[in-house]
């Protein structure tokens, strides 16, 4: 393993550590998700007698969860934990007083093991060096001990890539500084760099938006919140209301005017972009023709809704997977737009499970930009799902001018049926438990009706993390008209890796057994269930006959 002295004057001999002494390694761990942690920095972690970290309370470093995956279990672990972070405190030298006794602590802790010959993996958010806590330690520690420094990837290079912008190109300038720049320098460098990116924005957002304003700069600027991290989230610095509180992880970028402008999104839209591999399907049209194929010509923009089928390449339709490699911008929730094969040039737009209509209307406004767009759905996009959102928002919010699309898909229900017969095998009712666009009251009354009329039920939506207890309503409901042992199909996860599907009796029908990806197919009376099999159908046939008998069996 090669390594990179950090340039400092040498010391003379004997006012450094002897050849036992441990080294410093001040190892960037990347903006937040492990995956971007480099390899070189992985195996150092992975081989570290010692990790230390900074942290803002006990067990809440960002640092230490970014490398979490590569830390040794027997490595010892010196959690280096702020005294202050905001606000005020009680030492005679106020915040600087305290901050500079905790770093000379800190550096005796990491110097101990240095000492002692074990070598010290100091992890860092981001890069080393650049407005990284690791500095301090450094200055401190290298009169006496050797350090190398390992780099990161930069939170400014995270935050461009979430928000799909390039922030400088060719000759530009760009800067970088922290939001507490005093007002002035802040609005002077806004109006002199072609690209800006303001750190640590929290603490005063409403300055940084009127150095913007006063330098003429807001429009187009982006608040990039938790980049790679869970809760990802692009907005339009513009669009953010005044009093918002923004998450600790925050940056502002606004890009040079030359750069590709990233599309406005919508309010509270969580987005970002990203280039894949070409997808065979992509055709070029032959010369002499306007563009290429899928590319979009201003004004003339469609919004295609695909149905992805509900997991793994073999439910995609060749239909749908030839729009998705033709579109230009690809919208949706984040886990089914990461299932969708892109061209280079293409832009990814991923959101959180909870803003359909927003989605709907961002993806409508592309398109009458002139963008080719593709909005993705998990199973059918009709059913519960974005086809809706997506017609309800064109009529509604004035988008009639574009053209819209539907491609089917093939359902959750008709996957989890097929993994265990033919349950759906005669008339059947779907029914989404889900109570965020219609009252429960209402879903209690539909599952009546069609449990009275002897269909088998398909439900969607059967539980989350605030909605469990409900299932106990359900199954009451249901046990009104039919047998305790009526077959129950719960699909899991159908079709991906997680997969699990069993067939429990109504009567045991429990909370345990459902969670955001599970699907329920209730039998009617006349479902037949082998046991031995494993297999559920339900006869073409039927008398006329409803109900059945308290084991469920048809009279």
């Amino acid at each position: 393993m090669t390594t990179r002295p950090v340039p400092f004057a040498p010391e003379p001999a004997d006012a450094r550590s002897g050849p036992s002494a441990g080294t410093l390694y001040g190892v960037g761990v990347g903006p937040g998700d492990p995956e971007l942690v480099t390899v070189k920095a992985a195996r150092l972690i992975g081989g570290a007698e010692v990790v230390a970290y900074h942290a803002g309370r006990p067990g809440r470093s960002l640092a230490r969860a970014s490398a979490a995956p590569y830390i040794p279990a027997g490595a010892v672990e010196e959690e280096l934990v702020y005294p202050v972070t905001r606000g005020g405190t009680d030492h005679p030298g106020g915040y600087q007083g305290a901050i500079g006794e905790f770093y000379e602590r800190s550096a005796a802790r990491l110097a101990a093991h240095l000492a002692a010959g074990r070598d010290v993996v100091l992890l860092a958010e981001g890069d080393p060096t650049l407005y990284s806590s690791f500095t301090h330690m450094q200055r401190r520690l290298t009169p006496r001990f050797r350090c190398v420094i390992i780099p990161g990837v930069t939170s400014v290079s995270a935050t461009a890539a979430a928000a799909g912008v390039a922030l400088v190109t060719g000759e530009q300038t760009l800067a970088v500084l922290p939001a507490a720049t005093p007002p002035d320098r802040l609005r002077a460098l806004a109006g002199e760099a072609d690209g800006l990116a303001l750190m640590k924005v929290r603490g005063d957002l409403d300055g940084v938006r009127r150095a913007l304003v006063g330098a003429g700069r807001l429009d187009g600027a982006l608040l990039v919140s938790q980049a790679s991290r869970e809760g990802e989230r692009v907005t339009a610095l513009r669009d953010l209301a005044a009093d918002e509180d923004v998450p600790y992880m925050s940056m502002v970028l606004v890009p040079g005017p030359a750069a590709p402008p990233a599309p406005a999104p919508a309010p509270a839209l969580s987005l970002a972009t990203a280039d894949l591999v070409t997808s065979p399907a992509v055709t070029l049209a032959a010369a002499g023709d306007a563009e290429c194929a899928g590319a979009a010509v201003a004004g003339t923009g469609s919004v295609t809704v695909v149905g992805l089928g509900p997991g793994g390449d073999d439910w995609l339709t060749p239909e749908a997977a030839a729009a998705l490699a033709a579109a230009d911008d690809v919208v949706g929730y984040r886990t089914y737009v990461r299932r969708v094969p892109a061209r280079p040039g293409q832009r990814r737009h991923l959101t959180d499970n909870r803003v359909e209509a927003e989605r709907a209307v961002f993806a409508l406004d592309l398109a009458r930009r002139g963008r080719g767009v593709a909005v993705v759905s998990s199973g059918d996009p009709g059913v519960f799902a974005m086809a809706s959102a997506v017609l309800e928002a064109r009529a509604e919010a004035g988008y009639g001018d574009v053209p819209v699309r539907v491609l089917p898909g093939v359902t959750a229900a008709n996957a989890v049926a097929a993994r265990v017969g033919a349950p759906l095998g005669h008339d059947y009712c779907v029914v989404s438990l889900s109570d965020q666009l219609k009252p429960w009251s209402l879903v209690l009354r539909r599952l009546r009706a069609a449990a009275a009329a002897d269909m088998v039920l398909a439900l969607y939506n059967t539980g989350s993390k605030t909605r469990r207890d409900h299932i106990d309503e359900v199954r009451a409901c249901l046990l009104e008209h039919r047998g305790p042992d009526t077959p129950v199909v719960v699909g899991r996860a159908v079709g991906g890796p997680g997969e699990r599907v069993e067939v429990v009796r109504l009567a045991d029908l429990c909370a345990d057994h459902v969670n955001m990806r599970t699907l329920l197919i209730v039998g009617s009376s006349r479902t037949c269930w082998d046991r031995e099999a494993g297999t559920v159908f339900t006869p073409r046939h039927h008398d006329g006959e409803l109900g059945g008998d308290a084991a469920g069996r048809r009279p």
